[in-house]
């Protein structure tokens, strides 16, 4: 009975790698972060002065591209800070109001690398730490 059971996970183990090798290759995705964080001001109900802090990912195709992102850091960077200080309490502080500054900082990266080296280069952007008061 162990004899079969064995022949039979070999025999699985081979299919697998067998479809495996028919199947095309997996994308080499990279990702570039900030470095240090961003931190930054948003619009504030109260009398304190309000913050957010969040290290942001950006992922790329090819690992090559990189390059070109670490040469833009300043103004992606610049680009992101804009978009956060322009955003008020409520849509800092909520999970939908959250998606869509991630959603407006993505497309304005695409756009600018667009400007910049003629193609968008960003698949994701993710906020990895993301952090207010």
């Amino acid at each position: 009975m162990n004899k079969l059971i064995a022949v039979l996970l070999i025999t699985l183990c081979s299919s697998f790698n067998a479809f495996a090798a028919d199947s095309k290759p997996l994308e080499e995705y990279a990702y570039y972060g900030f470095e240090p964080e961003i931190v930054t001001n948003y619009i504030s109900n109260r009398k304190k002065l309000g913050y957010v802090r969040l290290s942001v990912e950006l992922m790329v195709k090819k690992p090559e591209q990189l390059v070109s992102l670490e040469r833009h850091d300043p103004l992606l960077r610049a680009a992101i800070v804009e978009i956060l200080g322009n955003q008020t309490e409520d849509k800092v502080k909520s999970l939908t109001g959250k998606e869509e500054i991630r959603r407006q900082c993505y497309e304005k990266v695409n756009q600018l690398l667009e400007q910049e080296t003629g193609e968008p280069l960003v698949v994701n952007l993710l906020f990895t730490k993301y952090l207010y008061d």
